[in-house]
């Protein structure tokens, strides 16, 4: 089914494609100048560290919907193994396999195509299995720091988790930053809590997965207005689903990583942060939230860390 006109209108008002020169692969990322960082790292007041990844295991949150994105398959080959000789230091190795977005993760630029283009431009063909993404490969987000801010739309429309069928809009955002006494500015990070993990934390994954809120088709032009570096959540699909509009299938993800060229991320454990913003009543923080450099990714696992 082709994509209607509507989709069409937003690209058009949302396309980054030239911006940054036609030679670009971050996009958005553009955006974390040293200004920002320096910015970042003065609202570090505290130094309370709050982790926001999911552990890495086998019983993780995919379900086996999205074909070969599996859950981490984490093998020992070596226990204990005195390699020089009997009496020497002894070691142990493991190994994993896993799909790159199976966990806490960021959607890099070359994860999401239509009409045969990535962002900027950039051919969708261009992603092979030898040379997986020729352009916009995630290693080329190299370090991604800055400020974050937390909207936590569930808390401000006072529940603990948005309803399965809830589309975040720009009106939800305008309300979290009023909550929050915050503005959103370039360069930020914006962390968006539905409360949706909830569910997968109290150990029903298929739940957690669908019917999932999420962002609306209407999000990406607000993030836009605002130059946004990026943005996560904790859903596992990032946008509604299902989706808001009958078979229109990933809309937002085409709009944010194709259009703008601005990176996602999903499954981010965003429940310790609510409560720690709410205490300390501020929702800026510094956040570290570095990629593993995987050459020629579509995305990659993350360990993020806000720092108040």
């Amino acid at each position: 089914m082709p994509l209607p006109s509507e989709f069409y209108e937003l690209a058009k008002r949302l396309n980054n494609w030239g911006r940054w020169g036609e030679a670009d692969e971050i996009g958005t990322l553009n955006l974390i100048t040293d200004e920002v960082v320096r910015e970042a790292a003065a609202t570090v007041a505290v130094g309370k560290r709050v982790p926001l990844a999911l552990p890495l295991h086998q019983d993780g949150v995919q379900t086996g919907v999205i074909p070969g994105r599996i859950n981490p398959l984490h093998t020992m080959v070596a226990i204990n193994v005195e390699l020089f000789g009997p009496g020497t230091v002894a070691t142990s190795d493991d190994i994993v396999t896993m799909g790159l977005q199976a966990g806490t993760h960021w959607d890099g630029l070359s994860h999401a195509s239509h009409g045969g283009k990535l962002y900027n431009g950039r051919p969708a063909e261009s992603i092979t299995a030898h040379s997986r993404s020729a352009f916009n490969g995630v290693e080329k987000a190299g370090h991604i720091v800055s400020r974050g801010v937390l909207l936590d739309v569930a808390r401000a429309r006072g529940v603990d988790r948005l309803e399965g069928d809830h589309a975040v809009t720009p009106e939800d955002l305008e309300a979290a930053e009023e909550m929050a006494r915050v503005t959103v500015r370039p360069g930020d990070i914006v962390l968006v809590r539905t409360g949706q993990i909830q569910r997968f934390l109290a150990g029903d994954k298929h739940a957690y997965a669908h019917p999932s809120p999420g962002l609306s088709i209407r999000t990406p032009e607000w993030f836009h207005a605002r130059d946004v570096a990026a943005v996560a959540n904790d859903t596992l699909t990032f946008e509604i689903f299902p989706p808001e509009i009958t078979d229109l299938w990933m809309p937002v993800h085409a709009l944010d990583l194709v259009e703008m060229g601005m990176p996602q991320g999903q499954n981010w454990n965003l429940e310790e942060l609510s409560a720690v913003c709410a205490e300390e009543r501020r929702y800026a923080f510094f956040l570290a939230a570095m990629p593993e450099p995987f050459v020629g990714g579509t995305g990659t696992p993350v360990a993020p860390v806000a720092i108040l």
